[in-house]
């Protein structure tokens, strides 16, 4: 019988091996920032995300398939009976696990952006484009688009993703697939910042990434958490500035006010700015799933 056993850990994620049909993802309270795994865990963040990458995976199916097959810790072990190594801590997991479908990784990062912020805005101030893709003149910090833009990103397990082209990215993959990565994108960031809207959230931006599963393209990894999205309170959001968010840009902006030069080994956090950031990523929770 095929054994359970981790077969990579990555910035927030574990990755087990579950025969030929299966991975276990375990999201950990790791958290990552500047393309850095922080020393200081956030306790909760972990089983917050699996909560909320279930709900949008549930929330859109009639967009895109996914890979999600269930969370609950019980049926995922009664489905593993005999995978596991002796001593495996089952409970460890409970909340925080997901059980989905093995796929062919498609690697390449693909950002929908709806408004102009972070990286994009450095760039834009430079050159007027964001990722290459060229903006009107005179938009401000936060600005909401004219329309969302697709920016993917090469994909790298460790260290930092590359910018690319969508042309690049067609070159790579093929122009069906690729224009159909970039549509099923715009289509889900679309639907969820609709969604999100009506709970008193402005999505700013998010990525995704995909598989193939017998050649069908599906959704994979996590789905619209404050690890890969940009969460604004509408109600306090305004242009010209840095919005208040529901994700780790609560992180971001202490590190890049304590010092750390983004090079040597990332500060320890204080106790307030993590249980600052647990409550950004609480209040996620609650406005995403629980709300309306």
């Amino acid at each position: 019988m095929a054994e359970l056993k981790l077969i990579h850990k990555g910035k927030v994620r574990d990755l087990y091996a579950a025969g030929e049909k299966y991975l276990l993802i375990v999201s950990s309270d790791r958290l990552s920032a500047f393309d850095f795994i922080l020393p200081s865990p956030i306790p909760g963040k972990g089983a917050i995300l699996n909560e909320i990458s279930a709900f949008w995976f549930g929330k859109t199916g009639h967009i895109i398939k996914n890979h999600i097959v269930s969370t609950d810790i019980d049926e995922v072990r009664s489905r593993l009976a005999g995978q596991a190594p002796p001593g495996f801590d089952w409970e460890a997991l409970r909340g925080r696990a997901m059980l989905v479908l093995r796929t062919k990784r498609v690697d390449f990062e693909c950002i929908v952006r709806g408004y102009i912020t972070g990286s994009g805005w450095k760039e834009y101030l430079k050159q007027g484009s964001v990722c290459g893709i060229k903006l009107p003149p005179g938009l401000k910090e936060a600005q909401k688009l004219p329309e969302p833009v697709f920016t993917p990103t090469s994909k790298a397990d460790q260290g930092h993703d590359e910018n690319v082209t969508f042309e690049q990215m067609a070159e790579a993959l093929g122009p069906e697939l690729a224009g159909k990565i970039k549509e099923k994108s715009l289509a889900l960031y679309q639907f969820a910042a609709e969604y999100l809207e009506k709970r008193g959230i402005l999505l700013a931006d998010t990525k995704f990434e995909f598989g193939l599963l017998d050649g069908e393209l599906i959704l994979i990894d996590e789905a619209l958490t404050p690890d890969s999205s940009r969460f604004w309170d509408a109600a306090r959001y305004k242009t010209g500035t840095s919005p208040e968010s529901y994700d780790k840009q609560y992180v971001r902006n202490w590190l890049e006010g304590s010092g750390w030069d983004k090079e040597s080994a990332p500060p320890a956090l204080p106790a307030e700015v993590v249980r600052g950031t647990l409550k950004k990523y609480e209040e996620a929770l609650n406005k995403i799933t629980k709300a309306g």
